[in-house]
């Protein structure tokens, strides 16, 4: 059931509120049933104790993954080449220079194009020079519990 909840999240990019707290019901009652929890109990505890991150950093978290494969490994391919760089990857990586994208509308927000680059100026240095994927997942991670 955890997996449906990340189907196509990039697409739930900008979703309404009311949109992202019913998926966040669905991960509570998730919590509960793995915890074997009443329905009384709070969820917000039992996904911290299951190192769940709520719906929408977890919606975030695996956009930046994307990310940070298609920059850091040009992998894939076909996002790669969605992310326009405005400088070489080196110089970004010192001095964070941020991607540009001039798109202003909610649906346009929503593309990989737009959304990624966005969510990338977004992280913090330390997970911008991370060496290695699991290592960019540790801190990400972290960051994005230390936003809730």
């Amino acid at each position: 059931m955890g997996s449906r909840l990340d189907y196509c999240n990039s697409l739930l990019l900008n979703c309404s509120n009311r949109n992202f707290d019913k998926l966040q019901r669905v991960q509570s009652n998730l919590a509960r049933v793995v915890c074997n929890s009443s329905r009384l109990t709070p969820a917000e505890p039992l996904s911290r104790s299951l190192h769940w991150l709520p719906v929408r950093q977890r919606i975030n978290y695996k956009l930046a993954n994307l990310c940070y494969l298609a920059v850091s490994r040009h992998q894939p391919v076909y996002l790669a080449h969605l992310i326009r760089q405005s400088v070489a990857f080196v110089t970004i990586i010192n001095t964070k220079s941020s991607f540009r994208s001039p798109h202003n509308i909610d649906i346009a927000a929503r593309r990989f194009s737009v959304a990624a680059p966005r969510l990338w100026n977004s992280l913090p240095l330390s997970c911008w020079t991370a060496p290695s994927v699991n290592v960019f997942k540790n801190r990400l991670k972290t960051f994005l519990f230390t936003l809730r």
